[in-house]
C-alpha cells in the first residue's frame, strides 16, 4: 500500500469518527430544547482541530512505520488525488446548497453551522473514498 493510499485511508477514518463524535454530543442536546441555547460553537471548532492534529499525527505515525515508502509519488497517486479531490470538491458545492438554503429561509445559526461542517465532512469523505477505490480497483 502506497503511502497516498494510506493517507487517504487514514483521512477517511477521521472523517468518520470524529465528526461522529461531534454530532452525536452536540445533537443528542436537541430533543426539548430551543437549539438556540446549545452552545456548538467550541465543540466544533474542537472537533476540526481534532480531526486535523489526529490526521496530522496518524500520517506521520504511518510514515515513521515504512519510511521507504514516506512521500514517494508518481504520476498514478497524483492523477488519483486530483480525481479524489474533483469529486470531493463537487460533493462540497453540492452540498452548501443546504446551509445556504437554510441561512436564506432565516433558520437557527445552529442548524445552518452544523449542515456547513456536515457538507465538509461529506466532501471530505467522498475525495477519500474516490481515492481508496482507484488504488483498491486500479487506475
Amino acid at each position: 500500500m502506497s503511502s497516498e493510499e494510506k493517507h487517504s485511508w487514514i483521512y477517511a477514518v477521521v472523517a468518520v469518527v470524529v465528526p461522529l463524535v461531534y454530532f452525536a454530543a452536540v445533537l443528542s442536546k436537541v430533543p426539548g430544547t430551543d437549539v438556540a441555547t446549545i452552545g456548538y460553537v467550541w465543540p466544533m471548532l474542537t472537533a476540526i482541530g481534532v480531526g486535523f492534529a489526529a490526521s496530522i499525527v496518524l500520517s506521520i505515525i504511518a510514515a515513521t512505520v515504512s519510511p521507504g515508502e514516506a512521500g514517494k509519488t508518481d504520476v498514478r497517486d497524483k492523477e488519483i488525488n486530483r480525481r479524489g479531490e474533483s469529486v470531493g470538491f463537487s460533493v462540497m458545492s453540492g452540498a452548501a446548497i443546504v446551509p445556504l438554503g437554510l441561512a436564506m429561509a432565516k433558520i437557527e445559526q445552529f442548524w445552518i453551522a452544523n449542515t456547513l461542517y456536515l457538507a465538509f465532512v461529506l466532501a471530505a469523505l467522498a475525495s477519500s473514498i474516490v481515492k481508496i477505490v482507484a488504488y483498491r480497483r486500479g487506475w
